[in-house]
């Protein structure tokens, strides 16, 4: 099995494709590195342009090093083996949407960092229990999230009360699973 690639190639790789430097970039993708990426490093630390970081598609476990990026807005991470939201301290005043869909997370703890985090897709992880969703409650912006996949909707949506249940524990949310949240009578005439 050959070698992880590091962030700090992987930036290497990066600037000769696009020909300047990854610390002028406003959108910085490292997807589907080969071989995948396993580690941020504190490489990623010079990425001070940075407004839309793409890690996706590699076998990242730990969320870490975001500090110098102080302008990041999106963080996408799809596809990786992370396990927890831990990390996102750095990013917790300027993060508008976090993309983290197809990971192992079962554990929300951290995600109240996100002050500002407006947009959650976070399909396809491990998350059971309702006292792990309520801390998505937390998030003062949220308005849209992208839940489906997780055994918690998978049994809700099942018992036909995810919709219900999810809108009754998030009231600013606009969009669930890439439907928009309907909280009025309408709901009823849908339906009949």
């Amino acid at each position: 099995m050959s070698k992880a690639t590091s962030i700090k190639e992987a930036l290497q790789k990066f600037e000769q494709k696009e020909e300047k430097k990854a610390s002028e970039c406003p959108h910085v993708k490292l997807i589907a590195q080969y071989p995948p990426i396993e580690k941020m490093d504190a490489s990623l630390s010079t990425l001070v342009s940075c407004e839309k970081l793409s890690l996706s598609t590699n076998c990242i476990e730990k969320i870490a090093n975001l500090n110098g990026l102080k302008n990041l807005k999106i963080l996408s991470l799809g596809r990786n083996s992370i396990k927890s939201l831990t990390g996102l301290e750095a990013v917790g005043d300027t993060l508008v949407e976090l993309w983290i869909s197809y990971n192992n997370i079962e554990k929300l703890k951290g995600i109240n960092v996100l002050k500002k985090l407006e947009v959650l897709l976070m399909s396809n992880n491990q998350v059971k229990d309702w006292s792990e969703f309520g801390k998505l409650a937390d998030l003062p912006s949220l308005k849209e999230l992208l839940f489906v996949g997780n055994p918690l909707e998978e049994k809700h949506s099942a018992e036909g009360d995810w919709r219900d249940q999810v809108a009754g524990k998030l009231k600013k949310l606009k969009k669930l699973d890439g439907v928009p949240v309907v909280r009025e009578e309408e709901e009823d005439e849908q339906e009949a």
